[in-house]
């Protein structure tokens, strides 16, 4: 091949790769996705557990709803405080952090409880619940079978004398154990807050004592207690309005059945 077909081959080649260039930059600037800057501060600044406690399919996903407003800044249960904080500067606003922690409202464990029939079948309490709404005698109490403890990431969860204990050390508020749980027993509350209720009868007094000890007769007296009207008793429950409570302990000290701890 002479030197001149060399060079024309060179020049073609170049001029080619010139132009596929060109046009690829074009094609770049038309077809560009924009980058929320914001959007992807805020994803620096999540955990990255991806654990869906926000209610949002991982941390991207939030990040993106927290930037185009659709949730708000302190969305992440993981990141607590901190990441709440870090989110709100990002986006110019405040943010109310208020730390919370898993509870399990039921008390009935095999001393105060007893069971309708031996369960053998998959320890789920999922599928355990499908048979007559479980063994316990109490149709509202934790079974203890642990569907709330397979799903926690964190360890901050246990069976201890047959229902479900949270350790609120290790909690991180990601609310799996509350979507988990086929009785609706597990609720978030703030972490400061001493006083809770820990049950979730809604039967009358005198049915909850033929199936447990300790459960909630409804009697009111916690109510006349509280010098706060932060205790209400609705379907023969007592329930506490954490914003309202000064963690005084009065409705505890006056509750016969000791169920409010």
């Amino acid at each position: 091949m002479s030197i001149t077909g060399i060079v024309f081959a060179c020049a073609a080649v170049g001029g080619i790769g010139i132009v596929i260039g060109v046009l690829l930059g074009i094609a770049g600037r038309k077809f560009a996705v924009e980058t929320d800057e914001k959007e992807v501060a805020i994803r620096e600044s999540l955990p990255g557990s991806n654990c869906g406690g926000c209610g949002y399919a991982g941390c991207d996903a939030l990040a993106e709803a927290i930037a185009k407003g659709e949730a708000p800044a302190n969305g992440c249960p993981v990141g607590g405080a901190a990441v709440a904080e870090k989110v709100a500067q990002i986006l110019g606003v405040e943010v109310e952090t208020v730390k919370k922690i898993a509870f399990v409202k039921c008390a009935g464990d095999c001393e105060k409880a007893g069971n309708k029939y031996e369960y053998t079948g998959n320890m789920s309490c999922t599928e355990a619940s499908f048979v007559s709404g479980g063994p316990k005698e109490c149709k509202y109490g934790c079974m203890g079978y642990g569907s709330c403890v397979n799903v926690c990431e964190y360890d901050a969860i246990h069976i201890v004398n047959g229902i479900a204990v949270v350790d609120k050390d290790k909690c991180v508020a990601c609310g799996k154990c509350v979507k988990a749980c086929p009785k609706g027993l597990i609720e978030l509350i703030p972490y400061d807050n001493k006083y809770h209720v820990q049950c979730n009868s809604r039967d009358k007094g005198v049915e909850v004592n033929k199936v447990c000890s300790t459960g909630c007769i409804g009697c009111s007296l916690c109510v006349k207690a509280c010098p706060k009207e932060a205790v209400k008793v609705e379907d023969f429950l007592a329930k506490i309005d954490y914003e309202k409570c000064v963690n005084c302990g009065l409705c505890a000290g006056k509750c016969p059945k000791k169920i409010i701890q």
